[in-house]
């Protein structure tokens, strides 16, 4: 029984091993996530372009500040039509700030505009702990190799005030502008600023 007991023990070291954390210049840990349409996304069916993370939780003022704007939803646009993936994942457990049922996140990215590719879920927290997502939003960038190349905070800003987005230096269009530029671009991070994510 002991025997068994550790073969088991080693079993789950060597497998918890293999799943690397998120690390800048490395490539971005691979993860599968569904929409609140029941649809599958895999981030390794994205390689070859670029993809942005962007945490979410609706319930947060600091993404309210975004999307009320319309800040988040105008980059959104703006780089999808130009060929980025942008993903916007919500790793709220239920009964939690951001927690929303599938039909209720319908129509609360019906009314809010939401541009992004797909809405991901993330209930059991575990891609946003793989990531250390800290905050809403908390944002990351991975460039066609599927390296991770930015992490941090969408702008230099940290506020809920609206009319602060104006003249925030916005660091996710300043990644993305010189990448679609064919600029060379090093890798960054940055001290992410929002509410807490609310994990299990």
């Amino acid at each position: 029984m002991k025997h068994i007991i550790l073969n088991v023990v080693v079993f789950i070291f060597f497998s918890l091993m293999l799943i690397q954390a998120a690390e800048l210049d490395k490539r971005a840990p691979d993860f599968t996530l569904q929409d609140y349409n029941g649809k599958t996304y895999k981030l390794s069916d994205f390689k070859g372009k670029y993809v942005v993370l962007e945490w979410i939780n609706f319930g947060c003022p600091f993404v309210q500040k975004h999307y009320n704007s319309g800040n988040m939803q105008t980059l959104q646009k703006k780089y999808t039509e130009n060929g980025v993936i942008w993903l916007s994942i919500c790793s709220s457990a239920e009964g939690k700030q951001g927690y929303y049922t599938a039909k209720e996140l319908a129509n609360i990215a019906k009314e809010q505009g939401v541009n992004s590719t797909a809405y991901l879920i993330d209930e059991s927290g575990e891609v946003g702990k793989l990531y250390d997502a800290k905050t809403t939003p908390h944002m990351y960038i991975i460039n066609p190799k599927g390296n991770l190349i930015y992490a941090g905070a969408i702008d230099d800003v940290r506020s809920t005030n609206v009319e602060d987005v104006k003249t925030a230096k916005n660091y996710v269009s300043s990644v993305l502008n010189d990448c679609l530029a064919g600029k060379m671009v090093e890798s960054a991070a940055t001290t992410p600023y929002g509410c807490s994510v609310k994990y299990k």
